[in-house]
């Protein structure tokens, strides 16, 4: 057994070597060689019809020695022999060959970080086929660039072979794996606006830091760079800098070939807000005073693109709702340099006569073709307009489906007509969620949950919820088909079962049910939910109050809660109507989100009364924007009907609605009870405040900070008659609290630590100074 590596330059030194004896010699006694006779030594495998056609060398006639040399050129380039001999014998021309082995076996040696069997799946030799240098060569430098991809360029791969019998080798590929290249820094020429380190947070690149072993985004990848132009592109434009430009990136290897230095070359140029705002029609019989109302653009406002495009989808919309095809909305804007602003005009122009002719659709192997179609206003024969094109692809982008989605268009079968290609690339769309709760008194608690955002590539949404805790469990399944019927129309069904046991408290519950329901959109922003819903809702093992026979002290709860026992159906229709900023965009920095809903019950089952909710919250990053700072108010009541009276289970316990409090730790209480239980309330309000801000530390460790300061109330109860017919305290006594947050993205999910400090409640009142939350994908 023999161990070598064949390459380029043994192949030349055969070549020249053959070249030199037989044919030279040839040469030096005459100027040209006649043969009558060919014989083939050597082949085993390959016919001698297949070698005479590569020699290609007439019989009988004057052969020169040039010729001589071409024909055993083409024999060599055919791949076919690892060495190739001709030698004139009188009237006979012998030609020698020894045709490559056969490849008995592929191996791969020193690889780590990728498996054997990824490897095999990279390179095209494969056992019981010829052996070709070339091919091992171009297989070694595909296995190179796999782990190039992963961010180790220093990485070599060398093809042996071992020989065997019969002609025979092992291919072997050796592979040095090396380190991983990284990212030692990222810099900027040319910012003066934002710091380096405001832009290094806009880039999906990062640099290395304490925890390179787990983040990837700090492994070179050039594919990248074009992605991080883009941010950077969009983050400048979005903020008033219409001139911005990339102007060159120059990624620059060390010498050891173990990290990049990456340098973004920018050009800012002024900052515009916008002048003047006009609306013209250049269409005879089309005003431009109707589409100049769907203009969301405001004289003195930052220079934004998403805002005109924002106005433009309107005035389509606009134009498709009057019936008016072919009619192009062309932004004009004029750069007034003096004063830095842009006047803008909103030209209506008759646009190319083009239509769709269809929509091909790649990259999809689990999603649906309709899935991504129901994206696309546009449908076969449809005028085309390449802005609800590019629209539609972004809401492509949003469902979370895809990791990219391309959406061009080519010509069709005619100058009409145009072809559109969507190519989109699939992502992980499940979940898998596991949180962890603590509290003084209930102790350690765990979550998880299981959800599919696409599910059998329908768009469909399925979750499925287990909890268990200190004397709690709960679970539920929730299904959601948001085109019912192929509609903008999204169906709901819920269904859970919820238990506690003594939890902060005397006595038990139990909940089960269901809820279906419709939701739809009413305008821009807004969405109304009709929904049913029916359960039964029981309380039990409620101590009634007596004289322990063994302590001879008074033991029990309050006779609201013991009167209240026992199960009861709740049968009732609702509704919610919700406003999300969000869903049009206009301001990219802040958004805002209302919900308001009632609930009806009393169609069929035990209670009767009307249960009102609301919530409103915003979120805004426009204070030096890496600074988020958000609000939510929330607020409930319950009123009874035909007079009765609440109960414990469709009363509101604040739960989880002010920090620093523990389930049931707030709200009216039966102070004359011994055990002092939780009432509930028909009232309650809840005003949650934070902020969330960088630390100083590197945005690639995924650390930052936050702080927060909440405000409430819990209280009303319908039969305020406690112990001994002492009267409970169920006025609005305000609870406020304060704390710090730390927030860390790790690779096991992002983790929330919460640090409370009640600063104003009841001495009855139970806290909870700490809590951690962790959620991880798949």
């Amino acid at each position: 057994m023999t161990d070598g590596k064949l390459g380029k330059g043994a192949l030349a030194l055969i070549s020249a070597l053959a070249v030199a004896a037989p044919v030279g010699l040839a040469a030096t006694a005459a100027s040209a060689y006649v043969f009558g006779n060919v014989r083939i030594e050597g082949n085993q495998r390959i016919e001698p019809a297949t070698i005479l056609s590569y020699l290609d060398l007439p019989r009988g006639q004057d052969v020169s020695p040039g010729a001589l040399n071409d024909a055993m050129q083409r024999l060599q380039n055919s791949g076919l022999f690892e060495t190739v001999e001709l030698v004139p014998s009188g009237g006979t021309l012998v030609v020698k060959v020894a045709e490559y082995p056969t490849i008995n076996a592929i191996a791969f040696e020193g690889n780590k970080r990728l498996k054997d069997e990824n490897l095999a799946e990279i390179v095209k030799s494969k056992a019981r086929r010829v052996y070709s240098p070339s091919q091992a060569e171009a297989d070694a430098a595909a296995i190179s660039q796999v782990y190039a991809s992963e961010g180790r360029l220093a990485a070599r791969v060398d093809p042996r072979i071992i020989r065997r019998g019969n002609n025979q080798v092992d291919l072997v590929f050796e592979v040095a794996e090396g380190k991983v290249t990284e990212i030692e820094r990222i810099g900027f020429v040319g910012n003066r606006a934002f710091s380096d380190k405001r832009l290094r947070n806009v880039l999906q690149t990062k640099q290395a830091g304490i925890l390179r072993t787990f983040i990837k985004r700090d492994t070179f990848a050039p594919d990248r760079l074009p992605v991080d132009e883009k941010l950077l592109t969009d983050f400048y434009r979005s903020r008033g800098y219409a001139d911005f430009k990339v102007q060159a990136v120059a990624p620059e290897l060390a010498r050891e070939r173990d990290a990049f230095y990456i340098t973004f070359q920018i050009q800012e140029g002024p900052r515009y807000t916008f002048g003047t705002v006009n609306t013209v029609s250049e269409i005879p019989g089309v005003d431009a005073a109707d589409f100049a109302a769907q203009n969301r653009v405001k004289r003195g406002a930052v220079y934004n693109p998403t805002i005109i495009d924002t106005s433009i989808r309107r005035m389509e919309a606009l134009a498709l709702r009057k019936g008016l095809d072919f009619v192009n909305i062309e932004p004009r804007i004029t750069r007034n340099e003096r004063n830095q602003t842009l006047d803008l005009t909103f030209a209506l122009t008759r646009g190319q006569r083009v239509f769709v002719e269809r929509i091909d659709i790649e990259g999809n192997t689990t999603t649906l073709d309709e899935v991504i179609r129901r994206q696309f206003t546009t449908v076969e024969g449809d005028p085309f307009n390449p802005r609800e094109i590019r629209n539609s692809a972004e809401r492509l982008r949003a469902l979370g489906y895809f990791s990219d989605v391309q959406a061009e268009s080519r010509q069709g079968t005619s100058p009409e007509q145009v072809i559109v290609d969507v190519n989109v690339e699939e992502q992980p769309t499940g979940s898998l969620s596991f949180g962890v709760s603590y509290g003084v008194s209930t102790g350690v608690g765990f979550n998880a949950s299981l959800s599919e955002n696409n599910f059998l590539g329908r768009g469909q949404q399925v979750d499925l919820s287990f909890a268990t805790g200190s004397g709690t469990k709960s679970s539920g399944f929730t299904f959601v088909e948001p085109y019912f019927l192929g509609r903008n129309l999204k169906a709901s069904f819920r269904t859970w079962y919820n238990t506690t046991d003594r939890l902060n408290s005397d006595y038990n519950t139990r909940t089960v049910g269901f809820q279906t329901g419709m939701e739809f959109p009413i305008s821009e922003n807004g969405r109304l939910e009709m929904r049913y819903k029916l359960s039964k809702d029981t309380l039990y093992d409620v101590e009634q109050l007596h004289v322990d026979a063994e302590s001879g002290r008074l033991v029990g709860s309050s006779p609201i809660l013991y009167n209240e026992q026992g199960g009861f159906f709740t049968s009732a229709l609702g509704y919610s109507y919700s406003y999300d900023s969000r869903i049009v965009g206009l301001d990219p920095l802040t958004s805002y989100r209302l919900r308001f809903s009632q609930d009806f019950a009393g169609v069929g089952g035990d209670v009767k009364s009307v249960t009102s909710t609301l919530y409103a919250g915003v979120e805004s990053r426009a204070w030096r924007e890496s600074v988020t700072m958000l609000a939510e108010f929330e607020a409930g009541a319950v009123h009874m009907l035909s007079d009765q009276n609440s109960r414990f289970m469709n009363r509101f316990t604040g739960n989880g609605k002010i920090r620093g409090f523990e389930p049931n730790g707030m709200g009216p209480r039966d102070l004359a009870a011994p055990n002092e239980d939780a009432l509930g309330g028909n009232y309650f309000w809840a005003l949650r405040t934070e902020l969330q801000f960088p630390l100083g530390l590197p945005e690639e460790y995924g650390i930052k900070g936050g702080l927060f300061a909440d405000a409430g109330s819990v209280w009303g109860l319908d039969n305020n008659m406690g112990a001994f017919d002492t009267p409970v305290d169920d006025g609005m006594h305000i609870r406020a609290s304060i704390g710090a947050s730390l927030f860390w993205t790790t690779p096991i999910g992002p983790l929330r630590f919460n640090f409370a400090k009640a600063l104003k409640k009841e001495d009855y009142d139970e806290e909870q100074a700490f809590d951690l939350t962790i959620s991880t994908k798949f």
